[in-house]
């Protein structure tokens, strides 16, 4: 994640936020059943049929939904034999709790800061 970044167009205005926090954080909680499986992995590594099991979902839907968090960055996959465990990555949920405190940073800078409008 970046720094703060300071609007040199219109000085002691912040930037725009970074995109890629607020999309790192729909691709993390942006659907229930991402939620659901990340609170799940924050117990233990898991497999599909344990993630099947615990949340009701099928095999095809956790699939998708843990493509979706592997292509982000927030789980890796492990082959174990016929099964492939997955696990949350621990720096990739950090990087993102880092931008959300830069966001949040943002602001209280920007509490004093409005655009005149016209």
């Amino acid at each position: 994640m970046s720094a703060i970044a300071v609007d040199e167009r219109a000085p002691g205005r912040a930037a725009e936020p970074q995109p890629d926090v607020a999309e790192a954080a729909v691709k993390l909680f942006g659907d229930p059943l991402r939620a659901q499986i990340v609170r799940l992995l924050t117990r233990e590594q898991m497999c599909t049929c344990h993630l099947m099991e615990d949340t009701g979902a099928r095999q095809s839907t956790l699939s998708h939904h843990l493509r979706i968090l592997r292509e982000a960055g927030f789980v890796a996959a492990e082959p174990c034999g016929r099964y492939t465990y997955y696990r949350l990555r621990p720096e990739a949920l950090s990087a993102l709790t880092a931008g959300i405190a830069e966001l949040t940073v943002q602001a209280h800078m920007t509490q004093a800061v409005r655009r005149p409008c016209s």
